[in-house]
């Protein structure tokens, strides 16, 4: 890891979007993001290879390939252990990547959710869109 890199939490639709269309600015923070030490946990991993099968990428990829991206970004992923539940998303199914930032001290959270983006700052975790990540240093 660089000196002063990060630790950062990726939302399944920017590691999606971003394996999928690697010229788009998730692919560009997707990029970024293999700089710092990504985090991620059991439940955030599951959730990107179900999303990952969706029969509408299989126009994209095939479905095989998809999971070779996916298993190579779990390969890259510190794992984080959750410890408690964390409840404090209007979407509880966003509530997982708020654990995995907060259980792993992570700097930021990645992501195109607005339910998250709401949240912004979380327990002194910033939560960015993919543009406004790339732009910092």
């Amino acid at each position: 890891m660089m000196p002063g890199a990060r630790r950062v939490v990726l939302d399944t639709n920017v590691v999606v979007s971003g394996l999928l269309f690697l010229a788009g600015i998730p692919g560009l923070a997707l990029r970024k993001a293999q700089s710092s030490q990504v985090l991620a946990s059991e439940a955030t991993l599951l959730e990107l290879v179900a999303v990952m099968r969706r029969a509408k990428f299989d126009r994209y990829f095939e479905r095989h390939i998809r999971d070779g991206l996916a298993a190579e970004y779990a390969s890259c992923c510190d794992r984080v252990e959750i410890l408690f539940p964390i409840r404090a998303c209007r979407d509880p199914k966003d509530d997982k990547f708020l654990e995995v930032a907060v259980h792993g001290r992570a700097d930021l959270i990645v992501t195109g959710d607005g339910d998250l983006l709401d949240l912004h700052p979380f327990r002194g975790i910033a939560i960015l869109t993919p543009a406004a990540y790339l732009e910092r240093p």
